[in-house]
């Protein structure tokens, strides 16, 4: 399984990011996101798994703040803000945040 993880890209899917993610079989998106637009066409590619960053205001308050998702047989914890991580990330085996 191959698997795409971006963030930031602030309402701007770039071309460069499209062409590197052609063949993945999920994307996750760690936030600052910045428009639905830039979730649809990650959709249009792969299925995505999106949580919402300190940009992405009103229009993404349904957006989670944090994921929990079982990929290939790893469990991945999904936020933007490293510092709200939750202290107890037991039982999980890859950690995506904004560095």
């Amino acid at each position: 399984m191959r698997i795409g993880i971006l963030s930031d890209t602030h309402g701007l899917l770039r071309d460069e990011v499209v062409i590197a993610l052609d063949g993945v079989d999920h994307i996750i998106h760690a936030g600052d996101i910045d428009r639905k637009e830039v979730i649809d066409s990650l959709e249009s590619i792969a299925p995505a798994t999106v949580v919402r960053g300190n940009a992405d205001k009103d229009w993404a308050e349904h957006i989670p703040v944090t994921a929990s998702i079982d990929l290939s047989g790893k469990r991945f914890y999904v936020i933007h803000n490293k510092a709200k991580i939750d202290s107890d990330l037991s039982g999980y085996d890859v950690i995506v945040s904004l560095a």
